[in-house]
């Protein structure tokens, strides 16, 4: 493409804009930087301007958002198998759907390579996701079918999940929050509780009490981003380890402390199977981590009577 007269003494960057207006000026700044530019026969800067009637040349890498996901060979915990549904324990720390900085070594590359058929499965499958550094138990589609019953369940909300939570402080009793979920209006990657928020239903039952802490069990009613660790922060009971919605507190322990995630965990998974039509339950036991910080909650403060 030749750059026109009228740019004269525009940035390089600006003016490839204004000839490609389906991409953002920073996926071109991309390419410029990545040496798939080239005006006039040389390899330009972001910053070079022109003058018009210079010859460029765009050879463009493609985005990872734009090429296909790639089967992966990453081990799976697979609680359950049929040729309908398959149910995985997920460990904390594995990214459940490619994204912005994880483009691969994810779980939907992991089931490419554990069932292939998946590839022609929407998001190979997924129905619902849980988030990077949250453990526990996720239902994956194996057909087209079984996909469609299980998103249709999901908007009905009578897929039961249960997940065990480590809060900080002392919950004095059982509870419900009902408040509704909302992009953060000035962080883009948090979720807030807003007035224009989408309905959000979280229910909670004290498990165990430490000295500073509390063990719940949270059931949705909804599945909102980050749902339960956004609630309980709203209650002022942010969850341990959640770099995100909580912040260091004068009570909190050493073991909460260096908790290296957020103590969430997806322990149980209630839904209806697609292909019988009969309800199916499975439990998934909260992994060492989980587990070693409650051991040491408790040899640290000991266990408040109910």
């Amino acid at each position: 493409m030749e750059i026109p007269r009228s740019s004269a003494g525009a940035r390089l960057d600006n003016a490839l804009a204004a000839l490609l207006p389906d991409y953002s000026r920073s996926r071109i700044q991309l390419w410029i930087k990545q040496a798939s530019v080239a005006v006039d026969g040389r390899l330009p800067s972001v910053k070079d301007k022109v003058w018009g009637g210079e010859n460029v040349v765009i050879h463009p890498e493609q985005h990872p958002a734009e090429l296909p996901a790639l089967p992966e060979a990453i081990a799976l915990d697979l609680i359950y198998e049929d040729d309908s549904i398959l149910v995985i324990n997920k460990p904390a720390g594995l990214v459940v759907h490619p994204g912005s900085g994880n483009w691969n070594g994810t779980l939907l590359n992991a089931l490419l390579y554990h069932a292939p058929q998946l590839t022609h499965i929407p998001r190979a499958g997924i129905v619902h996701r849980l988030d990077k550094d949250t453990s526990g138990l996720l239902v994956v589609a194996k057909t087209l079918a079984a996909q469609t019953h299980l998103v249709r369940q999901m908007q009905a909300r009578s897929v039961k999940r249960v997940y065990l939570a480590v809060a900080c402080g002392i919950i004095g009793q059982n509870g419900r929050v009902d408040a509704p979920i909302g992009r953060h209006p000035g962080q883009r990657t948090k979720m807030a509780v807003l007035a224009g928020g989408r309905v959000a239903i979280t229910h909670y039952t004290i498990v165990r009490r430490f000295s500073a802490h509390t063990l719940v069990s949270c059931s949705l009613e909804t599945g909102r981003t980050h749902q339960i660790r956004v609630h309980m922060q709203s209650i002022g009971h942010p969850l341990v380890g959640d770099s995100v919605y909580s912040r260091a507190r004068p009570g909190d322990s050493v073991c909460a402390r260096h908790f290296a995630r957020q103590a969430l965990h997806a322990t149980q998974l209630g839904l209806i199977h697609p292909a019988s039509g009969q309800p199916v339950q499975w439990q998934a036991a909260p992994p060492d981590d989980f587990v070693g910080l409650l051991e040491c909650l408790a040899q640290e403060g000991g266990e408040h009577a109910e």
